[in-house]
């Protein structure tokens, strides 16, 4: 029940709690009037008997007992009249009242619901930065309501302001730290390369590259990180069977390197949403299955995308050591690895599934993961099928 249907109905019931006292009220003081004798009403008429005339096998009545009967008669249908016209009016009186505090309270609430409308675009752009730009603006004498569309409107502006300096901030970073990584990359690689260097110097060129290598994953994946939190650039058709052979064709070499078994199963599951970005956080599934995965030939992950109704999956299990069920949700966290924590020679950046989780959220979809009986991990994307309606998921 709205709010607006609540304050009808109050104003609707305190017209008639009012209306019932009245009319109680009239009725008794009426009635009383009656009872008294002080009504007026009488029975006696210039030049009529005073007497009716007697009926046969009855008593003859006496006049006063006539009078009597009569005058119960008059004042039992003037209350009855009272009564009941005094009911139909305020039955009308409590439809109009009624009608009338729907319309007072439809225009008491107008600005709340203007509000609520911004709010909700808000909440429905297609990213958690877009449409912050908007503000209420109420006009109007200075209220309670007034108060609380300039306190959202104050909000909006910060939030605005902080979002608009995340987004500076993810430039300049992009700029200042891919840059001296792509020079020290330069660098190391002259001085491996260079007709004199000794194979110590190889050595250590070699393991700075892969540092150097770790660190712009590491950035990498920061930056997307930061990007797909933010909002989808461009949606379009994408089936995820297509993403999932693309990308186990790319990640073949490394499972291979691996020992790792790839099974997929790649069925028609489409949906809208950014290419390069389902392309990633597929990627980054897959990588982290394969990476993540025993030591042993018997190593295997298992790909698979499908539809069920409006919505479509991409599910990924691997084998491998044993995980907690308690220890799930922090492995969604930044920077968090499953016994390894911060270890620089851990496999991965650890934000292979913080990229695949803000991914999803983009898509307005979810992510679910659970343990294997034997070992290793099943993560599950939910996202909405092509076609469907889409809603914010937070």
């Amino acid at each position: 029940m709205t709010l607006r249907t609540r304050l009808t109905l109050v104003y609707g019931g305190l017209f008639l709690a009012a209306g019932v006292v009245l009319l109680a009220t009239t009725y008794a003081l009426f009635n009383q009037q009656l009872t008294s004798g002080g009504s007026g009403l009488s029975t006696h008429r210039e030049g009529s008997a005073t007497t009716p005339p007697p009926v046969e096998g009855e008593p003859p009545a006496t006049t006063a007992s006539f009078e009597d009967k009569e005058r119960q008669r008059l004042n039992d249908a003037a209350a009855t009249t009272l009564l009941t016209q005094g009911g139909i009016a305020l039955g009308a009186v409590v439809a109009a009242a009624g009608g009338l505090g729907w319309l007072v309270a439809g225009r008491v609430l107008a600005p709340l619901r203007r509000v609520t409308d911004t709010a909700a675009r808000i909440a429905a752009a297609p990213a958690a930065d877009r449409g912050l730009h908007e503000r209420i603006a109420l006009t109007g004498r200075d209220d309670e309501v007034k108060d609380l569309a300039d306190t959202f409107d104050t909000m909006l502006e910060r939030l605005d302001r902080s979002f608009d300096g995340q987004r500076r901030f993810v430039a300049n970073a992009s700029h200042e730290l891919r840059t001296p990584l792509t020079l020290g990359r330069a660098l190391v690689e002259m001085a491996m390369h260079r007709a004199t260097a000794s194979d110590d110097v190889k050595q250590v060129g070699a393991q700075l590259l892969d540092i150097n290598a770790r660190h712009e994953r590491l950035i990498s994946g920061l930056l997307l990180l930061a990007g797909a939190e933010n909002h989808v650039p461009e949606a379009a058709p994408v089936d995820l069977a297509d993403v999932v052979t693309h990308v186990i064709a790319r990640s073949a070499e490394e499972a291979r390197g691996a020992g790792i078994t790839v099974h997929t199963e790649p069925g028609h599951a489409p949906t809208t949403g950014d290419p390069q970005l389902l392309e990633s956080m597929v990627k980054n599934l897959v990588a982290n299955g394969i990476r993540h995965n025993t030591a042993d030939p018997d190593g295997l992950v298992r790909v698979v995308s499908r539809a069920h109704g409006n919505r479509v999956d991409v599910e990924v299990s691997n084998t491998g050591p044993e995980v907690p069920a308690y220890e799930i949700p922090s492995l969604f966290e930044p920077f968090r690895r499953l016994g390894t924590e911060r270890l620089v020679t851990a496999k991965g950046s650890g934000l292979g599934l913080s990229i695949v989780r803000a991914i999803a959220h983009a898509h307005h979809g979810t992510v679910t993961a659970r343990p294997n009986p034997t070992g290793g991990l099943t993560v599950t994307v939910t996202l909405p099928g092509e076609g469907h309606p889409r809603g914010p998921t937070y």
